[in-house]
């Protein structure tokens, strides 16, 4: 009597049964996966970093780059800006096999990249090349810029003391001539194209300028605001002190 009366579920509805169309496409989903995977996903015929290779005649996978590659967002293409020439094309030199420029002049005033790159604000310019001359260039050529840094006075010694900017011929140098040598190192200087970024390297030549100018005004140039305001800038000479005042030494 049970039997008679159980209610069976149309075969539509059971068909329709969402876990049951959910369980199927896993199923679906399993055996496509399982079917794609074989150890050729794993075990590819590619060449591994630094890994010996036989297709090579030098048995390297590795390869080098194609000459004149050039990285993106390094073009250099202003010259007088990267290099501190202009005018002139790269020669192979046959002694050392390096690349050298010929035929160019160096620079004799600062490229508009390198005052653009300081929102073409000479003085935001030369405070940044002053920050960066103390911490790199002042340790051997001292923050005057005449060559007797704290190093040359603790005693370092070598056939060509560190320069001194206040000399007639580092005075007729190019603006150029000094964002050369830190970029290329001169003498036992290394270069510092490593540590200092381009845009200050122009920074500190320009107030290497300012020092020498500094040292070497003509009061003729001033005018008279320049004037007044040297005047209210100089510090009152110290009154004398009185007679049995003076320290002894110990």
């Amino acid at each position: 009597m049970h039997n008679k009366t159980r209610r069976k579920l149309p075969r539509a509805s059971r068909a329709s049964d969402p876990r049951r169309t959910a369980l199927l496409g896993l199923f679906a989903f399993a055996g496509l996966a399982l079917a794609g995977c074989h150890t050729d996903m794993w075990v590819q015929p590619k060449a591994k970093t630094f890994a010996e290779s036989d297709f090579f005649p030098d048995d390297q996978s590795s390869r080098p780059l194609v000459p004149h590659t050039v990285a993106r967002g390094f073009l250099k293409t202003d010259e007088p800006y990267y290099t501190g020439w202009v005018g002139g094309h790269l020669v192979t030199n046959p002694a050392t096999g390096l690349e050298e420029y010929a035929d160019a002049k160096i620079v004799d005033k600062i490229p508009a990249a390198a005052l653009k790159a300081f929102d073409n604000d000479p003085k935001k310019m030369l405070e940044r090349g002053q920050n960066r001359f103390d911490i790199y260039c002042s340790p051997c050529h001292s923050r005057l810029g005449d060559g007797n840094g704290m190093i040359a006075q603790r005693g370092f010694s070598q056939r060509r003391p560190p320069g001194n900017y206040h000399t007639d011929r580092l005075r007729k140098m190019p603006i150029g001539h000094f964002y050369q040598v830190i970029t290329e190192g001169y003498g036992v200087m290394y270069s510092y194209a490593s540590r200092v970024e381009t845009q200050d390297r122009w920074a500190i030549a320009a107030y290497i300028r300012v020092l020498q100018k500094s040292q070497h005004a003509d009061p003729a140039e001033l005018t008279p605001e320049d004037k007044q305001q040297a005047a209210e800038n100089v510090l009152p000479s110290a009154p004398p002190a009185p007679v049995g005042s003076e320290v002894t030494p110990r």
